[in-house]
């Protein structure tokens, strides 16, 4: 039996990206995701079990990555206000970098949206990064409440606002041809504008 390498796998990954892209998610098959691969459909198989294991696999490879590094900002507990605003800033700053220009995310983005309405594919984008992303939010959210940081409320409910605020002005790029990409000040004023909205209504009162 061949060993599995992770190079292997990572070939088959970047193979279904373009399948994937250029087919849709119901258009795709394994077929052609091994024939563009060089391997057999059982080596395929071997490594991702059905189409659905290898649409998680590129969404995660190519559009949540930046999720993922998002989230590494919120591991640490912040104990005032200072430190609660700053990591929330490095927290928009690392979701807007890459959703504004990494045009592969985007891409995949805009299949998720044109596929939502006939499969599941959908769900699975939004199990494999948007809710992991606001479940590690939350808990940041809920210990800034517990320390009164922030006034209470759903901590999970506070997350989502804060990730629309924070994605709000760049929903737009979904339906140009070809957005042009955005300089890292002003990505930086996107996030500090998300971030000021959201502790403004979302900070304990002092008066």
């Amino acid at each position: 039996m061949k060993v599995r390498t992770e190079s292997r796998k990572a070939a088959i990954v970047e193979a279904a990206a373009s399948v994937f892209l250029e087919m849709g998610y119901e258009g795709a098959s394994m077929n052609e995701v091994s024939r563009r691969a060089g391997g057999s459909k059982a080596t395929l198989y071997g490594y991702f079990p059905s189409k659905e294991t290898l649409f998680t696999a590129v969404v995660e490879q190519y559009a949540m990555s930046h999720l993922a590094n998002a989230v590494k900002t919120l591991q640490s507990p912040a104990d005032d206000h200072a430190k609660l605003r700053n990591m929330l800033l490095q927290f928009a700053e690392s979701v807007l970098t890459v959703l504004i220009n990494d045009t592969t995310a985007l891409a995949v983005y805009r299949m998720v949206v044109g596929e939502s309405g006939r499969s599941e594919v959908g769900k699975i984008f939004h199990e494999s990064g948007p809710q992991q992303c606001v479940d590690a939010l939350s808990r940041v959210l809920r210990s800034a409440m517990e320390r009164g940081l922030l006034r209470e409320s759903d901590p999970v409910l506070r997350a989502s606002q804060l990730l629309s605020l924070t994605t709000g002005e760049c929903d737009s790029r979904l339906y140009q041809l070809a957005p042009e990409p955005l300089t890292l000040h002003q990505i930086k004023v996107m996030a500090e504008a998300a971030v000021e909205m959201f502790l403004h209504g979302a900070c304990v009162a002092h008066g």
